[in-house]
């Protein structure tokens, strides 16, 4: 997540914490979700994404210059990868036995050990190395790098001492978030461009390029495989339902401000956003959606990492304190308090879904 962006989640967070708005708005429906328990971390470092580890147990938190790896099961911190200048998001291979954290600052993609959390090396990446996903159709692991507007794909045996990216692809424009289809497509937020770029990573290329409507600013991707539809969380208080085949807008519906992820779970879209709240919709059909509820969380819980067995939501977020504005206008940075990181953790009163 830019710099650029975190002035427009200083005025969104602000805006809320003085009055109550729409965001807070009585759940649709039955409610299913709430807030059940925190995880108290500590330490210091602001953070981006998070990522959980197939089996539900180890949630991986970027923390500026360290990753940490929680034990959800025991709210115990099992490992604490440093080596980061600018640390943003972590993909998993568990085939390889390797953890691959991307580093925006030091432009390269840090290799951990999965066993043992151990720093193995590093490869260069590009500038601004921000989301980084694996594709299983290619065997890649793929970064995404804003400022150099480029993809880089890396193979996840690639030696870790002087090994070098399989690929790169610009993209034509500032990538955010990205979500592989397991088939050989991969989409991309375009930030910049408010666009949905998909590249065929067989081909390494990219192949379409499709408006995000009335999304503006689309940062947070995620998708459902079976019905392929996308869902694109966008800064101008947006979630869009794309068609993953044609690009086509099914649906768009109103969220929070300073989106930074979206989610799906067993027929639920969800978008986590910086001004406190959590919306989720229902896939009715592939193409009929409807407002499930909205969940309260707190400022700051932007990302978030989903249980792929439980549904249950991990949030990072901790206590703000926002600097006052330079003589140039511009608003700083919000910044964490230290010690206060923490992850929400969110969970359904009604228990696991039946899986689809």
């Amino acid at each position: 997540m830019k710099k650029s962006l975190f002035r427009v989640f200083v005025l969104a967070i602000v805006g809320v914490a003085f009055a109550a708005g729409p965001a807070f708005a009585a759940d649709a429906g039955a409610a299913a979700y709430k807030l059940t328990s925190t995880l108290k971390v500590g330490g210091d470092g602001g953070w981006d994404f998070a990522t959980l580890s197939a089996d539900g147990r180890l949630l991986y938190v970027t923390r500026t210059t360290h990753t940490m790896a929680l034990d959800v099961s025991t709210d115990k911190i099992v490992a604490d990868i440093g080596g980061q200048q600018r640390s943003h998001g972590v993909a998993l291979v568990p085939d390889a036995g390797r953890g691959f954290i991307s580093d925006g600052k030091g432009a390269s993609v840090v290799i951990f050990d999965l066993k043992t959390n151990a720093t193995i090396g590093k490869v260069a990446a590009s500038d601004d190395a921000d989301s980084i996903i694996y594709d299983p159709a290619s065997e890649r692991v793929l970064v995404f790098c804003g400022d150099a507007h480029q993809m880089v794909a890396i193979a996840p045996d690639v030696n870790p001492a002087g090994g070098q990216a399989a690929a790169t692809i610009d993209l034509g424009g500032s990538p955010e978030f990205a979500v592989a289809d397991g088939n050989g497509k991969v989409y991309v937020n375009i930030a910049d461009k408010d666009e949905v770029a998909v590249v065929d990573t067989k081909a390494m290329k990219v192949v379409a390029r499709w408006p995000t409507g009335p999304g503006r600013r689309p940062t947070g991707m995620s998708m459902d495989r079976a019905t392929r539809r996308l869902f694109v969380g966008c800064r101008n208080n947006k979630l869009i339902v794309m068609n993953a085949d044609d690009g086509k807008i099914v649906a768009d519906f109103p969220i929070g401000a300073f989106v930074d992820a979206t989610a799906f779970y067993n027929g639920l879209a969800l978008a986590s956003c910086g001004d406190g709240t959590l919306t989720i919709i229902r896939e009715v059909s592939a193409d009929k959606f409807e407002l499930a509820q909205v969940v309260k969380t707190e400022l700051g819980a932007r990302t978030m990492a989903v249980d792929a067995r439980s549904g249950t939501v991990y949030l990072p977020t901790a206590d703000l304190t926002f600097p006052v504005p330079s003589a140039s206008g511009q608003p700083p940075r919000p910044k964490p308090v230290a010690g206060t990181f923490r992850i929400l953790v969110v969970s359904s009163r009604q228990g696991p879904a039946p899986a689809r």
